[in-house]
C-alpha cells in the first residue's frame, strides 16, 4: 500500500489467522497499528503468527480457538479484552474443505451407478456427517465468532466485520459441493448480517478470494515439481489474468474495507479478488 491506514488503538481478532492468507492478513493490520488477536484452533500456528507481528514491533497474541464451540470464542474474547480491550476490527477467516464432502469425479456417469467402483465417491456416496461439517465449519464458523464478538462492538457504538467468501460462492466448482453451498451461505449471511446490525453501526462485508495456493489447495492444484495439475491448468486458463493470486493481493481490498472514511459507506457487499475469473464465461 503506499498510504498505510491508520489503525491506532483498534483491536483487530482474526479467525483462522494462522493459516497463509489470514495470517497475511493479520499482519497487515498490525503495521497499521492495531492490536491483533490471532484465532486458530492450532496454538502454534496462531503463536507463529503473533510472534512474527511481535518481531517486527506490532501488538499481538496468539490463541487457540474453536470457532465451532462458543465457548472456546467466548474464554478467547475474555483474554482478548483483558489484554487488548473490546473487539473493533473482526475477520472471519475460519474455513475449509474436507474428502468427506468431496466427490471423486467432476461428473456423474451411468456406469458410476450400474458398475460402482471401491474407493470411487459418487454424489450418492457423500457423507452427511462430512457434508455437515464442511458446511458447519464455514458457515457456522462465521456466524459462531460474530455472535460473540459484535456483542461489544455494539456496545460501545460500532465496528466492522469482514467475512471470508469464495469464487465457490458465484460459481460452484466440481467435486466441492459441500464447501460451494458453505461458501454461498457465508455471501448470503453477509448481507442478512450487515442489514441486521446497520442499527448499532456495525459494517459487514465479505472478500471472495479467486485462487490462491495455500496449505489446502497446493497439492490439489501442483505437482511436486511445481507445474500445473490438470485442475490447476484449467483454473489458470479461466483466470483472465493468468496467474494465480498472491496473499498480498488480498490487503488491498482488506484495508478499504476497513477504513470507515473510505468504505463507510459500503456495506453488505461480496468483494471478489480474482483476477478476473468471476468475469470471463469461458469462451
Amino acid at each position: 500500500m503506499s498510504a498505510k491506514l491508520d489503525l491506532n488503538g483498534k483491536v483487530a481478532v482474526v479467525t483462522g489467522g494462522g493459516g497463509i492468507l489470514c495470517g497475511c492478513m493479520a499482519k497487515a493490520l498490525a503495521e497499521c497499528g492495531a492490536k491483533v488477536a490471532i484465532l486458530d484452533l492450532k496454538l502454534e500456528s496462531a503463536e507463529k503468527v503473533a510472534n512474527e507481528i511481535k518481531e517486527k514491533g506490532g501488538s499481538a497474541i496468539g490463541l487457540s480457538a474453536n470457532v465451532l464451540e462458543i465457548e472456546s470464542l467466548r474464554n478467547a474474547e475474555k483474554q482478548i479484552r483483558e489484554t487488548f480491550g473490546t473487539c473493533d476490527i473482526l475477520i472471519n477467516g475460519a474455513g475449509g474443505n474436507h474428502p468427506k464432502g468431496t466427490t471423486s469425479a467432476e461428473k456423474l456417469t451411468l456406469s458410476d451407478i450400474t458398475n460402482p467402483v471401491e474407493g470411487k465417491v459418487t454424489f450418492f456416496d457423500l457423507d452427511p456427517a462430512g457434508i455437515g461439517f464442511v458446511f458447519n465449519l464455514n458457515f457456522l464458523g462465521t456466524l459462531l465468532p460474530s455472535q460473540v464478538f459484535c456483542r461489544e462492538m455494539a456496545l460501545k457504538g460500532g465496528g466492522i466485520v469482514i467475512n471470508i467468501s469464495s469464487m465457490n460462492a458465484f460459481k460452484p466448482l466440481t467435486k466441492i459441493p459441500a464447501y460451494s453451498a458453505a461458501k454461498a451461505a457465508i455471501s448470503n449471511f453477509t448481507q442478512w448480517l450487515a442489514t441486521h446490525m446497520s442499527g448499532v453501526n456495525i459494517r459487514v462485508n465479505a472478500i471472495a478470494p479467486g485462487f490462491f495456493l495455500t496449505n489446502q489447495n497446493r497439492t490439489l492444484l501442483t505437482n511436486p515439481d511445481g507445474s500445473l495439475t490438470a485442475r490447476g491448468n484449467t483454473i489458470i486458463s479461466h483466470t483472465p489474468m493468468g496467474r494465480f493470486g498472491t496473499p498480498e493481493d488480498l490487503i488491498g481490498t482488506l484495508l478499504w474495507l476497513v477504513d470507515n472514511d473510505a468504505s463507510g459507506f459500503v456495506n453488505g457487499t461480496v468483494i471478489p479478488v480474482d483476477g478476473g475469473f468471476s468475469a470471463f464465461s469461458g469462451v
